[in-house]
């Protein structure tokens, strides 16, 4: 996989492309911009053995990451690679506990307030993001140990988990405290305000 260069940064450069030209269409905030853009910028700027390592990564996310079909010298590289290994794993977990978030946050939307749909889909959010690929893993009775003492324990986890629960907290304070900005705050992060 990823043999040739050209193929694989034209690969990702593709999928950035293709998920930017998704979002527009189906008129999803100008925000959600950053993802397609920031695959774009990994398939241009990324070396091969990076892009290599945010594949295993995502791979090991769904427990179908086998370290013994690497060569010592591999093990040794992606180890010194690890930031984009974790990367690979954390856009995984977001991607799958997003599948189950997202549609619950739409269908609050439709019943409650855009502030509590936010809310309800956030709380839905942290535990599928911390503990969905966990699960997968003893599943699939992948090696979770062999890939934590290659690469370290992932502590970009515990950031994602602190920086969305806190900006959860800080919306239910501020709902709390005053509503009118707390829309506000949820209209700038939505695209539907400013």
């Amino acid at each position: 996989m990823f043999e040739n260069e050209v193929q694989t940064r034209c690969a990702i450069c593709g999928t950035g492309v293709l998920l930017g030209i998704v979002l527009v269409l189906a008129h999803l905030p100008l925000l959600l911009l950053i993802v397609p853009i920031a695959v774009l910028f990994l398939g241009l700027v990324a070396d091969p053995e990076e892009t290599h390592a945010v594949w295993y990564g995502m791979l090991n996310t769904l427990g179908i990451f086998d370290l013994s079909g690497l060569t010592d010298a591999e093990r040794l590289n992606y180890a010194e690679k690890r930031h984009y290994f974790w990367f690979g794993e954390v856009g995984m977990a977001t991607m799958m506990s997003g599948v189950f978030a997202v549609p619950v946050g739409i269908f609050l939307a439709g019943r409650a307030e855009i502030t509590l749909a936010f809310i309800g889909a956030a709380i839905l959010f942290l535990p599928l993001f911390v503990f969905l690929p966990k699960l997968i893993q003893k599943a699939m009775k992948a090696d979770a140990d062999a890939a934590i003492e290659a690469f370290g324990k992932n502590e970009q986890v515990k950031r994602v988990f602190w920086t969305v629960f806190v900006a959860m907290a800080g919306l239910v304070l501020a709902r709390v405290v005053d509503p009118v900005t707390a829309q506000q705050v949820v209209g700038i992060i939505t695209g539907m305000g400013g």
